[in-house]
């Protein structure tokens, strides 16, 4: 995508469910070798939607009659609403369950979305049960697929605001029940890569943003509201959803055993006073700072990404001036907040 393309503001979902899902030459290239179907599990959450869109226009596009099964709970009859009219077919099972995954099809290629983070703090059973069974499930019944796995950039530990993020080569050293899970998680997927020689790249994401979810709203709905930001937390890294995808769904091309390991996210880190600073000022509002900058926070090295995909095409700084004014015009979030200020791994 082109930054001369991309509009000065997005005035409606509609418009952003589209820029969301246009997809670029190289995506249009490299879907042509992602075979049916394409089987994505947990389409049904924040970023399955979204994902399963761009693929079947990016395959419409390269004239690749590529077939899209969306399997999901789908708790939200809104997104499998979405999904069908869209012409992709969706199928309501619980992962959890090895005898419902019997109502999918045989595939060599898996998108794998499934995971659960908020409230891991408080009742960690289903965080565990959820991020390690669901990958032994999956992974038991697309034996021998390609599996892109979402993975988060939490499994790392904490790491000095001016290093420039932890590497796919680091130790992981996560913190908190949330961020152990997700290392069991990417434990499974090594496991039966291993076992049944199944390839697999996962991908560590953080932050992605559309307009109704990421720290970027997060810090705008803190000033619209008119409430303290809290910058002890004081950097992050972040990513447009759009672009996230785009690579996500070029990672096929990098499965192999043992799994390959990719950082997904900005090169940049940014600074939540500055960005802040930047929203109030677009905003019209006045921001109220509290505490002192940590001179470590759960940051991400992406050279990895940008050696393989290239920079993302979307400016963080789009997404700032996107974000200010979807939140001056009361435009939709999903009421999720990200919890990035966490320092002890709560959620």
């Amino acid at each position: 995508m082109n930054t001369t393309t991309l509009p000065d503001e997005i005035r409606s979902e509609e418009e952003l469910e589209e820029l969301l899902t246009r997809p670029t030459d190289a995506l249009i290239q490299a879907i042509r070798g992602v075979e049916s179907p394409l089987v994505i599990l947990g389409a049904g959450g924040k970023m399955g939607p979204s994902l399963a869109v761009l693929a079947a226009r990016a395959a419409e596009c390269a004239g690749h009659p590529l077939k899209i099964v969306a399997a999901s709970r789908f708790t939200n009859d809104s997104a499998r609403q979405l999904l069908e009219a869209r012409g992709i077919r969706t199928v309501s099972v619980d992962i959890l369950d090895r005898s419902q995954l019997k109502q999918l099809p045989d595939t060599t290629n898996v998108l794998y979305l499934v995971g659960l983070k908020f409230g891991s703090s408080t009742n960690p059973v289903p965080t565990w049960i959820t991020n390690t069974l669901g990958p032994i499930t999956a992974a038991q019944r697309f034996a021998g697929a390609r599996f892109v796995a979402l993975s988060t950039g939490n499994v790392y530990p904490f790491t000095p605001t001016d290093s420039g993020g932890s590497r796919e080569s680091d130790r992981l050293d996560p913190v908190g029940e949330y961020a152990c899970a997700a290392v069991a998680r990417e434990r499974m997927f090594e496991y039966f890569a291993d076992k049944d020689q199944t390839p697999c790249t996962l991908v560590r994401l953080n932050y992605a943003h559309d307009l109704r979810y990421g720290v970027i709203s997060d810090l705008a709905q803190r000033i619209i509201m008119e409430r303290p930001i809290d910058v002890t937390m004081g950097h992050f890294n972040a990513i447009w959803q759009g672009d996230a995808n785009d690579v996500i769904l070029r990672c096929f091309e990098l499965c192999s055993v043992p799994p390959s390991r990719l950082n997904l996210t900005s090169s940049e880190t940014f600074s939540v006073r500055d960005v802040a600073g930047q929203l109030s000022e677009l905003m019209g509002k006045s921001v109220r700072f509290v505490g002192g900058e940590s001179e470590c926070a759960l940051l991400s090295n992406a050279s990895q990404c940008v050696k393989q995909f290239g920079q993302p095409a979307t400016p963080v700084s789009k997404l700032i001036q996107w974000i200010a004014a979807w939140t001056l015009r009361g435009g939709k979030t999903l009421g999720k907040p990200t919890g990035f200020e966490s320092r002890d791994g709560r959620f």
